[in-house]
């Protein structure tokens, strides 16, 4: 059987058009023109031995061979970059003081930091989990060189949009609803303590739609509000990111509840120009977060045909 060797810059074509949406947006990224990428995805079929992408509409969606060869193909470039800059970027030291969300700590931070570790292990990293606010507050006064945080629609001029999550109620993974439409009741509710973006979210959606709430559970911690939802004391909302297997996203529909539409994500960093090592931290972040972003929304939305243009 003849060996196939897959060529890198074919495929970071195919998957930066991949994560932008469109295969223009990746050639303007690239450098190159429509026509070439389009030259190269066709080159990609070929060597692929089979279909990759199938009509969709207007647009284009990946077949069942073209997701298998999605995953495999950001694998190939993740070991390709990180030996290029573990040959090149060994001697990048000092440390960078990271903060996130607890929505991300088991999810984006231990792929994030084993390859950075990996690349640069003279860097040292503080990460701190925490909410919103204290985030901010870190990335304001200093204490914090990066930070992944929900968009709270203040000013951000060192911040970039990252990621648009959908809102979604969360229940039990197997406990019976706590709540049904129609019910006299008011609707039980695990929330975080205020300030909280989310919570704010779910309460003014159920004041606009009339149905009655009440604060069943109240915590400081994400992992608080899990324990309650998973106990099937009341309904929790979030976005898809970081669910632990004890709950379950459930539709809007489903119990009669008002959709609750979406969230930015954001990455603040204090300093407008960066040491290489904050830099680098930034650029992992970014493609751990859109790598990602696909699988935390197909639970709640069906994804979208790619454009042809």
């Amino acid at each position: 059987m003849q060996r196939v060797n897959f060529d890198l810059d074919v495929m970071r074509s195919f998957v930066t058009g991949m994560e932008l949406g469109s295969f223009a947006r990746a050639a303007d990224r690239l450098g190159r023109s429509t026509s070439a990428v389009s030259a190269q995805l066709k080159k990609l079929e070929e060597q692929a031995g089979t279909p990759i992408f199938r009509k969709a509409g207007r647009g284009l969606a990946l077949t069942d061979s073209g997701e298998l060869l999605l995953g495999y193909a950001r694998r190939l470039l993740e070991l390709n970059d990180e030996a290029a800059i573990a040959l090149k970027g060994t001697e990048l030291t000092g440390q960078v003081r990271l903060g996130l969300q607890q929505d991300f700590g088991e999810t984006v931070l231990p792929q994030v930091l084993a390859r950075f570790a990996r690349a640069h292990p003279k860097v040292r990293i503080e990460a701190r989990i925490a909410r919103n606010a204290e985030l901010m507050a870190g990335i304001r006064g200093g204490e914090l060189d990066l930070a992944l945080a929900w968009d709270d629609g203040a000013p951000a001029p060192r911040g970039e949009k990252v990621a648009q999550l959908p809102l979604c109620w969360v229940a039990s993974a197997s406990e019976p609803l706590p709540w049904h439409a129609g019910e006299d009741a008011p609707l039980p509710l695990a929330v975080l303590d205020a300030p909280c973006l989310l919570r704010s979210a779910a309460i003014a959606a159920l004041d606009r739609s009339g149905i009655a709430w009440r604060l069943a559970f109240v915590s400081h911690s994400l992992a608080g509000q899990w324990a309650a939802t998973a106990a099937g004391l009341a309904l929790s909302m979030r976005t898809p990111a970081g669910l632990p297997p004890s709950v379950r996203r459930v539709p809007a529909e489903e119990i009669g509840l008002p959709a609750l539409g979406s969230l930015g994500l954001m990455l603040h960093q204090a300093e407008a120009t960066p040491d290489p090592a904050t830099s680098r931290l930034a650029e992992l972040i970014r493609q751990a977060v859109g790598e990602a972003a696909p699988a935390w929304q197909a639970g709640t939305h069906t994804p979208l045909p790619i454009p042809l243009a």
